[in-house]
């Protein structure tokens, strides 16, 4: 496993992490404690978290620290736990947003879940217009000096709103968590990249699979128990024959490249510099494994770069 900087901070974080935003909440213990295990055996340290990744919301948090405590009490220290608050949490006023009441709600109700007295980053996990900036970035700079975190980031911030995070914070701000895929290249597209290289942010990725949509999963329609079939993040309106004939295109350029569709978008989010690490889930010791392997071959050519977005843009 290789360990990348976030910019121009000294935190390392490996180029692949382990998301556990679902597939982590109830009724799944033995499973994701598998899974946790076998991704710090491979050199996974970082495992993000929210506080409402689950399902129900938290559980995600309490499995982990119940891995934590049983089985990775000894190697705290080579851990790098992230969590987040900016979506629902709670109902009423105050389990919503981006205000330095619900932030620091949410960080104590997170440290009290996973069993710990800090986490190693703490995120505004959206940008909430209805606060004003320098309130949320203030609790993000707090959360570090009362020693609940000891770096910041934010998510799904634009270029303009990064560049206005960083110049508020006080606190070291490191990184930046985007939506970022073969689908969806929001943060090239709302200048977050680019922000995030002049003011020397780490980035790391979120849904880099699209959902699972970037695996063979779907190769040949959607089938019984996918995450199309019970999420209510993805569903089968958005699996269209125009969809799956790109997911198909794009499949094929991965297999002339020895890889599954899976490890080629992946790798695809890692081609660029400012990246620092992908973040995906699994649900699945095999899956991560799989997941894993696609640092194998990251480089890519030209040719293969140009016919991906050509396959990605194509309509059926």
């Amino acid at each position: 496993m290789e360990y990348v900087k976030c910019g121009r901070w000294g935190l390392k974080l490996p180029r692949l992490s382990l998301g556990l935003w679902q597939n982590f909440g109830e009724g799944r213990y033995e499973a994701a404690r598998e899974i946790v295990m076998r991704a710090f055996e491979l050199g996974i340290t970082h495992f993000d978290l929210a506080n409402n990744y689950g399902p129900p919301y938290g559980a995600a948090e309490e499995t982990f620290g119940r891995i934590l405590r049983d089985d990775l009490a000894g190697h705290r220290d080579e851990l790098v736990i992230s969590t987040k608050a900016g979506w629902d949490m709670w109902p009423g006023p105050y389990g919503d947003g981006g205000s330095r009441k619900y932030m620091l709600a949410s960080l104590d109700q997170s440290l009290r879940r996973l069993g710990v007295d800090y986490v190693d980053i703490f995120y505004s996990h959206r940008r909430d217009h209805e606060t004003p900036l320098d309130e949320t970035i203030g609790a993000l700079d707090s959360a570090v000096r009362h020693g609940k975190a000891l770096y910041t980031g934010i998510s799904m911030y634009d270029g303009e709103s990064t560049d206005a995070a960083v110049a508020l914070a006080e606190e070291p701000l490191i990184i930046h968590q985007p939506i970022y895929s073969i689908f969806n290249r929001w943060p090239e597209e709302h200048g977050a990249l680019e922000a995030c290289g002049r003011n020397g942010l780490g980035v790391i990725v979120f849904s880099p699979l699209a959902q699972g949509l970037l695996t063979d999963r779907y190769l040949h329609g959607i089938p019984d128990g996918s995450r199309a079939t019970h999420s209510v993040y993805f569903s089968r309106d958005d699996i269209t024959d125009d969809k799956l004939a790109k997911v198909r295109a794009l499949n094929e350029i991965a297999l002339r490249r020895g890889q599954s569709l899976a490890q080629m978008a992946l790798a695809w989010t890692l081609r660029d510099d400012r990246v620092t690490s992908a973040l995906p889930g699994a649900s699945s010791v095999a899956q991560l494994e799989a997941n894993v392997a696609a640092l194998d071959n990251l480089a890519f050519d030209q040719d293969e770069l140009d016919a991906i977005t050509r396959a990605a843009a194509s309509s059926a």
